[in-house]
């Protein structure tokens, strides 16, 4: 039987059951009603067109009225407005939003896909502002762009740091304008946890946006030109965009006596039936259920509306189509970054008093031989029995795929040990043979089988406080890129040789930069009787969660090149410059590479480096002060971190133009002279040298006098001596081993008290640290 079915809004959900509905069906009579000028258009995409990467307004018409009627034989009314309903009779009324004229019109079904409504609050003066703007609909984004010319705006205010205030925020840089981003919360982008929040912080101060954090708007004054905070901080603004979020747009419904719920969202059944016969809802106006929990929830996102929107008309016209559960996966882009959810996160299971356990990790995008690999930050969270509860990633390249195919596992109610299944199409330029899906699976069925006990990152604080063993697996030359307070070092490849150091009394909480090296260090560490822990995610996660906004030095610019170092290299010609190429280097590689680099250049010589972790712009800037170097310029330009590094050390960066002409001549060198054989200042002697070699300080001892002693060699077969000769050799110690105390020797007792005090304190020996300072490249002369 033929019947009438009337939709309610064009966009997104109201677009898909419009179009499929006429795909099942010649018969019916499908009517559309859409508020706005436009159905079916990208508001996803909306961002962009004020940005001017999207550069036509047609662009984001996904349909146009025209083609809806002409294509699928649908009575479209837009600049349409349903103002009632009258479900008894079956009828409506509508308003023609250009005139006011009224009709009414009957339906056998009616659909509601009015969608959500942005957040306004009731902020004081904002009446009196005519420079603040939403953004939901093509005219809102024209009316931004419009006043933005007509006014020259150039600084900019963006309240909410949620998907839209984000894209607006790149965008509004994108065109050269200076912008402020306030967020009421301690973090932006709610989906993603503090820790992965983070790297989204660094990267939107990294191209110079002002970022203020736990700080909401109280008022707006100056007719708008001023936004008031909740602290009292006043932001100097010609244009605000409002962005706080979305709510459902149910007053209609309410009207009908439809019934809703969270929010004031729509309820609807497994078949989107509401609880007033014939009419169905479909879109961010409803509530769906969880995938994860199995509750009722509120995800206002394109995809699940327009699955929602097929799998209404496929019931309606008798076909076997359910409301499924969400999960909930997005994506964005922030500047460089691809950010991508899928699933819950910690904070959400923290407070719904779900168990579960988290895998951090930091791959390559794809095979990091191949050019242009950049690394991925990736969180995996599951339960005990290993269902996936959710994952975040974070990256250049590569991002929102893993979350594709992770999303696609908990979709299918794979485990946490599925995803090392997963066979994910591999070449040099594209994945991995160890994809990071597969590496995430691998790390988290290590956990579940006690292969390795781990921490998270907010955990290392407390037990720094209770003086908790940490071991540092890291090489020395890291050390200079920043460590744990109070942590002990021995390289993974010595572990094995200096077991005998390490405490079997207490748990050892082993680190490295991202978490493999400590994981290779705990398995050794376990199977050899320890009791030992990994930090999970490395201290790259760490110190991530540790990021200070407002602290930011480094800039975005769209040259490969920055101003300053173009201008260094002009007016010094006479000095080597050479190009490092270090992306697609994992941790620690990147500084590994600057460091041997640098050790094959002259003192003056100038280092231009890039790297695609954007972790690297901290890393040289403690490598460089910890080395003598002089950073000159730290950059991102596109994906990349760019620095200029001059070898040694400048007074400041004012006086960068002459560099090459300034630079003292120790570049940080430490030279120190030992005339002295006592044991206590011997050990001082190494602990400075080892400490500043370790830093990448080239150090050189010279022995004389009694200090000969310390580097005596051990005596293999006998040599005869006489007179002077003889007596010096009786009265002096035979080598390190025999060097008495400048003070308190006691007959050779107070030198056996200080050793035992070292061994049990886990102290190298003087032997030890004497070696270690040969490895470490220490000069003795």
């Amino acid at each position: 039987m033929k019947k009438r079915i009337i939709i309610v809004g064009g966009v997104a959900g109201g677009a898909s059951v419009a179009t499929r509905l006429r795909r099942l069906s010649e018969e019916n009579d499908i009517v559309m009603y859409e508020k706005g000028a436009y159905i079916s258009f990208a508001n996803c995409g909306l961002p962009y067109y004020v940005g001017g990467t999207i550069r036509e307004k047609d662009a984001l018409l996904v349909e146009s009225v025209e083609n809806m009627v002409k294509e699928f034989n649908i009575e479209v009314h837009n600049n349409t407005e349903v103002v009632d309903i009258d479900p008894e009779k079956h009828i409506i009324t509508v308003k023609n939003v250009l005139n006011g004229e009224t009709a009414t019109d009957h339906y056998d079904r009616l659909i509601l896909s009015t969608g959500g409504k942005p957040i306004i609050p009731k902020i004081p003066g904002l009446d009196q502002a005519d420079n603040v703007f939403s953004v939901r609909n093509i005219p809102d984004v024209e009316r931004i762009k419009n006043y933005i010319d007509a006014h020259n705006v150039r600084k900019v205010t963006v309240i909410g740091g949620g998907f839209i205030g984000l894209e607006m925020t790149e965008n509004l840089v994108d065109l050269g304008l200076e912008v402020t981003l306030v967020e009421a919360s301690p973090q932006v982008m709610a989906p993603l946890d503090f820790e992965m929040a983070q790297f989204v912080h660094e990267q939107i101060e990294l191209h110079g946006v002002q970022l203020i954090l736990n700080d909401g708007i109280a008022r707006f004054s100056g007719n708008g030109h001023a936004v008031v905070l909740s602290s009292g901080k006043e932001i100097d603004t010609e244009l605000t965009v409002m962005a706080i979020g979305v709510l459902p747009d149910s007053t209609l419904a309410q009207k009908a006596g439809v019934k809703t719920g969270i929010k004031g969202a729509i309820v609807v059944n497994g078949h989107f039936e509401t609880n007033v016969p014939d009419i169905f809802a479909i879109g961010d106006v409803i509530e769906v259920k969880d995938f994860i929990t199995g509750t009722q929830t509120l995800i206002p996102l394109a995809g699940p509306a327009n699955r929602q929107g097929r799998f209404l008309a496929d019931y309606l016209n008798g076909l076997d189509a359910k409301n499924p559960p969400v999960l909930g996966t997005a994506v964005a882009k922030v500047f460089a970054l691809t950010v991508a959810t899928t699933g819950k996160n910690e904070r959400f299971l923290k407070q719904a008093g779900i168990s579960y356990r988290v895998a951090h990790l930091h791959p390559n995008s794809h095979a990091g031989y191949y050019p242009g690999a950049a690394p991925i930050e990736l969180k995996v969270i599951y339960d005990e029995q290993g269902k996936i509860l959710g994952a975040q990633a974070i990256g250049t390249e590569g991002a929102d795929k893993r979350i594709d195919i992770i999303s696609a596992v908990m979709r299918l109610n794979g485990s946490i040990e599925d995803l090392q299944l997963v066979e994910v199409a591999y070449a040099p330029p594209y994945a991995s043979a160890k994809d990071p899906v597969n590496y995430a699976g691998y790390i988290a069925a290590d956990q579940r089988q006690g292969l390795v006990k781990t921490i998270e990152w907010d955990e290392v604080d407390a037990l720094i406080e209770k003086q908790a063993y940490f071991l540092d697996v890291r090489e020395s030359f890291e050390l200079a890129t920043g460590k744990l307070p109070g942590s002990h070092h021995i390289p993974r490849g010595e572990l094995r040789g200096r077991l005998a150091e390490l405490p079997k009394d207490q748990p050892i909480y082993v680190y490295c930069s991202v978490g493999l090296r400590g994981y290779n260090a705990a398995r050794i560490l376990a199977l050899n009787g320890f009791d030992v822990y990994n930090l999970d995610g490395g201290l790259k996660t760490y110190e991530q969660a540790k990021y200070e906004t407002g602290q930011m030095n480094a800039q975005a610019h769209p040259a490969a090149q920055s101003e300053l170092s173009s201008t260094m290299a002009k007016q010094a010609p006479q000095c080597t410059k050479i190009e490092v190429d270090a992306c697609g280097l994992q941790c620690p590689g990147p500084i590994l590479k600057v460091k041997q680099s640098m050790e094959k250049m002259n003192k003056g010589d100038i280092m231009q480096v890039q790297a695609s972790d954007f972790g690297f712009h901290k890393d040289i800037v403690a490598w460089a002060n910890a080395t003598g170097n002089q950073l000159l310029t730290n950059d991102i330009v596109g994906n990349k971190v760019v620095a200029t590094v001059v070898k040694g050390a400048m007074a400041s960066r004012d006086d960068a133009a002459h560099a090459v002409h300034t630079a003292p001549e120790s570049g940080g060198a430490t030279t120190m002279v030992v005339f002295d054989g006592d044991l206590d200042k011997a050990i001082a002697t190494f602990i400075i040298a080892t400490g500043a070699a370790a830093m990448g300080k080239p150090v050189t001892l010279f022995f004389t006098f009694w200090g000969l002693n310390i580097i005596k060699r051990h005596a293999n077969t006998k040599i005869n001596k006489s007179g002077t000769d003889k007596l010096f050799s009786m009265m002096l110690p035979k080598n390190a081993n025999h060097l008495p105390l400048s003070r308190m020797n006691m007959a050779g007792m107070g030198p056996k008290m200080i050793k035992k005090v070292m061994a049990d304190k886990n102290v190298d020996s003087l032997a030890v640290m004497i070696e270690r300072a040969k490895q470490l490249g220490v000069k003795m002369v």
